[in-house]
This record gives structure tokens, sequence and C-alpha cells, in this order.
């Protein structure tokens, strides 16, 4: 798969989403610059800490949420219960501000700008911003919005958070009905807002892989970054060539998705560990590599004489010892040795050789 010329199925580097989503707002307010200059500075530290890609939310809470839609969160961290009340909260952003956003980003800095579409207006503004679409877990059901963002022709990056397989080859089912040849990629995730560990269920990516082997498969995470990054890093070594992860600049923030985004430090922090499973992993063969030559000639073991052996004298068992190094006959070779003549006298703790007998 390719993102506006970037190769996508690289697991050595996974392609990684920033997820900003709608926390520029919060960044806005906590430090008293506007929203737009929020964005902007979320956009350049994700940016300089290495990300692929950086990702918004392009919705409106009229359009997305009737009044009586109920949390799906944690309502500890997050503390409105109505889905409405909060996306209303977020939906300043239109198609202008989008606009500004992705400009700016295209021309500032060597990241692809997306944004997640929640309905069809927010499909047609951001058809000449974005390289591809990317469609939100909980509208994998909405095959009339799959549908028209098909035709709009560009790579889709699927959630499927939450889904049974039919319902993941009901959509993937509608792409290809729009899109015989689709640049496709499905990411496993977890709708459960913070997500536990035990419950990520990384082991699934391998699924995905196996049922739509001809598509990209990816992780949209939602667990809270340990210190060491380890569920990405564990999501890569299930087979996950993007990563979707939702990205602060202050973890202490209320509201919202800041208690399980990752930041600036944890950025890099996977990346450097990604980097070394990558160095780490190598060949998937199995075969001696040049750095072991020496070990293989002196690490080993030799056959070697026991005693003073004379010319013309016969070998047995107890004329030879197992010795390093591995130069001379190779211990498996013992008894095609036992029995045969010395052609020389062979001096005590002389690693024999085929000349000798």
């Amino acid at each position: 798969m390719k993102v506006d010329d970037r190769d996508v199925g690289d697991w050595e580097q996974p392609y990684l989403i920033a997820e900003i989503g709608v926390n520029y707002f919060d960044i806005a307010e906590e430090r008293e610059i506007s929203s737009l200059e929020a964005a902007k500075e979320m956009v350049a530290q994700a940016a300089r800490a290495g990300v692929d890609a950086v990702k918004f939310q392009s919705y409106s809470a009229d359009q997305l949420a009737s009044k009586q839609s109920p949390a799906y969160w944690d309502t500890s961290e997050e503390l409105r219960e109505s889905q409405y009340e909060l996306f209303s909260q977020y939906d300043d952003f239109g198609a202008e501000e989008f606009e500004k956003i992705a400009k700016w980003t295209h021309k500032n800095h060597d990241v692809d700008f997306l944004s997640t579409p929640f309905d069809f207006q927010a499909v047609d503004y951001l058809e000449g911003l974005v390289p591809a679409y990317k469609v939100a877990s909980a509208d994998i059901t909405n095959h009339p919005l799959i549908r028209y963002i098909t035709r709009k022709q560009k790579p889709i990056i699927l959630s499927t958070g939450a889904s049974e397989i039919g319902e993941i080859d009901d959509a993937v089912r509608i792409i290809e009905e729009e899109d015989s040849n689709p640049e496709l990629c499905l990411l496993h995730c977890i709708l459960q807002y913070p997500t536990d560990p035990e419950n990520a269920n990384l082991g699934m990516i391998g699924h995905l892989q196996q049922l739509y082997p001809e598509y990209t498969v990816g992780y949209s995470d939602h667990v809270p970054p340990d210190e060491g990054m380890i569920t990405l890093l564990n999501s890569v070594v299930n087979g996950a060539t993007v990563i979707e992860k939702h990205f602060t600049l202050d973890k202490s923030l209320e509201g919202n998705d800041h208690y399980h985004a990752m930041n600036p430090r944890d950025v890099r922090t996977f990346r450097q560990n990604a980097e070394l499973l990558s160095t780490t992993t190598g060949s998937p063969r199995k075969a001696p590599i040049d750095v072991e030559e020496d070990s293989r000639r002196y690490a080993r073991r030799s056959l070697v004489a026991a005693r003073e052996i004379n010319e013309g004298e016969k070998i047995t068992r107890e004329d030879i010892l197992i010795k390093r190094p591995g130069t001379g006959i190779p211990p498996a070779m013992i008894e095609v040795v036992t029995g045969r003549i010395a052609r020389r006298q062979i001096e005590a703790d002389e690693l024999l050789t085929w000349e000798m007998v």
C-alpha cells in the first residue's frame, strides 16, 4: 500500500500516525492560544518526534450523534456522559480551518496530513487535502459513507474495532465493488477508551493477515502508553505495518483523548525500540553469518591424538580425544577414523587430519 508515494508495508519502521483528533482544543485552552495555533504546535512536535502522518477528525456534532447518545468511554476520565455534549465541544473546525492546517502542514513538515471524515460533507472538503481517507471503527457498518469515500479513488485506512468478521467482509466488499484494486489497510482496534492491556488482543493482527492477505494490516491503539512503549512494539512483532495512536502534548489534561495518548517522548522511544527490533530481527533464514566464521573454526572441536601414535599403528578409540579447535577431523567422524592406520608418526595432542590416516 502507498500513501502519497510512501510505502506503507515496511514493518521495520511502521507508518506511524499521530492521531491528534481534537486534542488541540484542550491544548489551546491550556496555553491560551487559538485552536489553529495549538493544532500547528501539535503537528510540529509530532513531526519533529518522527511520525509519518498527523490525523485530525472532521465532524459536526449535529450530524454525528443524537442528543440521546450515551457515552462509551471511561466517564471517570472524560466526565461528559452524552456523546452529543462531548462532540459539541470539539467541532469548531470546518472546511476553512482544515484547509489552513493542511496547507500549513504540507508547507512546513514532511508528514502526511490526514483527517477522519464522519459525514459526506467532510469527505468532499477533505478530498483535495488528504492523500488517504481514514474510516473510523464506528462507521464500519456505515456502507453509504464507505461507498462514498471509495469513489474518491484514494487509499483507505479502515479501523475494525468491535467488528465481527462478517462486518469486516461486508465493508471490504463495498470497497471492492467500487474499486477493483483498492489500496486498503485494515487496522485491528479495540473500542475501549482507554483499553486495558489485557484487552489489547494483538494476536488478532495475525488473524486479519490470514483473512485478508492481499491488504495491509495495522493497529489502532487505545492502551495508555507504558514507559517502553511495549504495546506498540508488540503490535509490530505481531505484524502491524501501520500504527495509529492518539497524540497529545500533555497527558494530564482532562477530557477526550489525552489520558491514553502518546506524547513526543513516547514517539521517540517507540521509534528507537522499533529500530532495535528491526536490527535484531535480521534474516528470516537460519544459517551461519560472516561474524560466526572464527567461532565455527576455533570454538568447535576436532579429533586429537591422546598419545603418540607410531607410523603403521592401528588407531583405537582410546587413542582419540575430542578437543578444540575445529580445524581438524570433526568429532562426527570418530567411528570412521577408529580402526585406521597411521600414515606417519602422530604426536600426542596433535589434531588429526585425513592425510595422517
